[in-house]
């Protein structure tokens, strides 16, 4: 009865041997084979008296010539280990099939202790492991591939635990929001948002009235940088489930401060192509304004005129035509202003020293209160500065900016008048300067438009520098802020500078 219980244990521990379905062979510590199963001979292709009695080494050097083995290669032998440490060893083995195709086999060396605690036995299996290798090596490259997509993505993108501890953040996102990859580890999500928005961000993820739950569509958000500056940004997040429940999120970040400047730019590039079209309508409006307003000032100067001719010298009413004259003279001066603004005149140009022009718009400021409490300066080269353009007209200009120079002061400080020449540029220049408190920066861009006025209601009509701007374009020449601020302003007008020649000369003296 013992020996029909041996030999059943013992059948059925060889049939159990032989229906395991990698190749085995059993081994002794020496590493000499004892048993192989018949998924092994069927592999190596021969009878198994041929394998064994013999050492691993030399069925593996024989039966497998491709395969570099580490007892061969003098490394640390699997089996060795095995019987050492009396535990599972294993070894990866790398090489070509017949077709030259890579493949991969995984040793796996499993000690059978005894009674003593030895080991008597060591089972080798033998597993084709190029299938899994194949898919490990596919993976890997996408794995690589899609870290460079991220790593070289221009947009910002951070990933986060259920915490909030950053997990990942690629380079673009170092940049948006000012942190070092190495120097996140004490840094929560919440940290790059205002307080508050990290909460709400996460409530609208959750949220399916939005979108679908657990995707966050493109939404506009304010981000917190490393430094505390807040910039615009547009964002669109995803919850990262694992069994259904929350384990990470991630977000990808777009900069919005170089595309809101475009939109402003483009927005204020329609609001000036609107305001050009206004002052076109401007421009031909002022001219029918002009040319109806020239008749009736015509005859107001001419019945003056002939008044003025008939009164007896010292005639108490005679000082009273002389300013209806001036007056007139110089509405009609103001109307030839409207028409070179709207481009319906031709100024009458002369050959003339432009520090003349200085002196007779001071004179011709009749108003002396004013200057009560400013302060004149004049200056001017020894040599003439020439110029060829309508003297009326620019002294219209010059009268103009006078007024609005000691507007600024509020008729207290310096006023300066000076005329140079720059050769280089072949330009003469003429520049008047205040100590009022400068342009706003606001202000800047519209100081030249038609109607537009600082001052009070009533006390300006918002002509004087676009009229100014008009005149000096009709003149080939150029008006323009040198400088602003705290301390003063200055405003420049710049002509074609005339070369000296008798010829001039004599032109201009007679």
């Amino acid at each position: 009865m013992i020996d029909k219980g041996i030999d059943r244990e013992i059948d059925w521990r060889l049939r159990v041997f032989e229906s395991l379905s990698y190749p085995t062979v059993i081994l002794l510590p020496d590493r000499t084979i004892i048993a192989v199963n018949s998924r092994y001979l069927e592999k190596v292709g021969v009878e198994e008296e041929e394998i064994l009695g013999r050492s691993c080494r030399e069925v593996n050097l024989k039966y497998y010539p491709d395969q570099k083995f580490p007892c061969i290669d003098k490394a640390d032998c699997p089996l060795k280990r095995a019987v050492e440490t009396r535990s599972g060893q294993s070894a990866l083995l790398k090489f070509r099939d017949v077709y030259g195709e890579e493949c991969w086999e995984e040793r796996v060396l499993s000690p059978i202790l005894g009674a003593d605690g030895e080991v008597d036995y060591i089972i080798e299996s033998i597993r084709d492991v190029t299938r899994v290798k194949h898919l490990e090596k596919m993976y890997s490259g996408v794995r690589e591939l899609i870290d460079r997509v991220v790593q070289t993505s221009v947009s910002g993108i951070i990933a986060a635990d259920r915490q909030g501890r950053i997990i990942l953040m690629n380079k673009a996102a170092e940049d948006l929001f000012g942190y070092s990859g190495y120097g996140i580890d004490n840094v929560n999500i919440e940290d790059y948002y205002p307080p508050g928005v990290a909460r709400d961000i996460m409530r609208m993820l959750r949220s399916e009235e939005i979108g679908e739950k657990g995707k966050l569509p493109i939404t506009r958000v304010t981000i917190r940088r490393k430094d505390g500056t807040e910039i615009p940004a547009e964002m669109t997040a995803v919850i990262i489930y694992e069994d259904g429940r929350e384990a990470a999120t991630a977000g990808i970040f777009n900069d919005l401060r170089e595309k809101l400047e475009v939109e402003r730019q483009l927005k204020d590039a329609h609001a000036q192509l609107i305001q050009s079209e206004k002052l076109a309508s401007l421009g031909r409006l002022a001219a029918g304004v002009a040319h109806e307003i020239n008749n009736p000032l015509t005859g107001i100067l001419m019945y003056a005129s002939l008044m003025r001719e008939k009164l007896e010298k010292d005639h108490p009413l005679e000082q009273n035509l002389s300013y209806i004259v001036e007056d007139t003279q110089r509405c009609q001066e103001i109307v030839r202003n409207l028409l070179a603004y709207s481009r319906q005149s031709n100024p009458s140009r002369q050959y003339f020293q432009l520090d003349e022009v200085l002196g007779e718009s001071l004179r011709l400021v009749r108003d002396q209160k004013l200057f009560l409490h400013v302060k004149v300066v004049e200056d001017a080269p020894a040599a003439p500065v020439l110029v060829n353009a309508d003297k009326n007209q620019l002294c219209q200009v010059v009268i103009n900016l006078i007024i609005n120079a000691v507007d600024a002061m509020d008729g207290n400080g310096t006023l300066t008048l000076r005329t140079l020449e720059d050769r280089q540029s072949r330009k003469a220049i003429l520049e008047v300067s205040d100590t009022g408190g400068g342009i706003p920066e606001e202000n800047m861009s519209k100081i030249f438009d038609p109607f537009f006025s600082t001052k009070e209601v009533g006390k300006g009509t918002g002509l004087g520098l676009s009229m100014a701007y008009g005149i000096m374009e009709e003149n080939h020449g150029r008006i323009y802020v040198k400088e602003t601020g705290p301390e003063g302003t200055t405003l420049a007008l710049e002509l074609p500078l005339v070369p000296m020649s008798d010829l001039i000369l004599f032109d201009s003296i007679g």
